[in-house]
């Protein structure tokens, strides 16, 4: 069953890496899109709000599209004391328990709430209040979009913790690395891609 359960992990790393890294390009076109509106604001002596809240769309895009992706290569926040201090057991008992009863649950709530948040903005086209605006309802999308991502990305992670746990994998990101360990890492995981 647990080898079902990889195939089904490995699947949903496939496809959180590949939207996190196609969205990773939005930060370019984000910077573009500044420099272009500072660059006609200043030229030119005007300016859109559609371009000031495409900017931060594309933020929000980056934010809640990456956050698997972040999941994914073991980049999220965490207390650093813990993985160095902790035996390595313990630190994956932590990893389980954070999981099952911290992230899955959130994430859960959040799609939970911000699907109707969505859904009440998708119906009426919701504009922007400031003129020339953007409608807000993609933006609204994005909430439930990116957690029903971390959901499921939060799920592999927990497959993976598990197989990890009962030895049928190695465990891709082990703790307690030197700066020098952490760099070469990084290298190696840089060159895969």
């Amino acid at each position: 069953m647990l080898d079902g359960l990889l195939t089904l992990s490995r699947a949903i790393d496939a496809v959180n890496t590949r939207i996190g890294k196609w969205v990773a390009w939005l930060v370019v076109v984000a910077v573009a899109v500044s420099a272009t509106n500072a660059t006609v604001r200043k030229v030119f002596d005007t300016s859109s709000n559609a371009w000031l809240e495409l900017q931060w769309i594309l933020f929000a895009a980056v934010f809640l599209l990456c956050a698997s992706w972040t999941l994914i290569a073991n980049e999220h926040i965490r207390i650093d004391i813990v993985n160095v201090v902790f035996p390595r057991r313990l630190r994956s008992w932590i990893e389980v328990v954070g999981h099952l009863f911290f992230l899955l649950p959130f994430t859960l709530v959040m799609v939970v709430t911000g699907w109707p948040f969505f859904i009440a903005s998708w119906s009426i086209n919701e504009q922007s209040s400031n003129a020339g605006g953007l409608p807000q309802w993609p933006a609204k999308f994005l909430v439930p979009l990116g957690f029903a991502l971390l959901f499921f990305q939060g799920v592999s992670e927990l497959i993976k913790r598990i197989a990890i746990m009962r030895g049928k994998i190695p465990d891709p990101h082990p703790s307690g690395l030197s700066a020098e360990a952490e760099a070469e890492e990084l290298i190696r995981l840089m060159k895969k891609d």
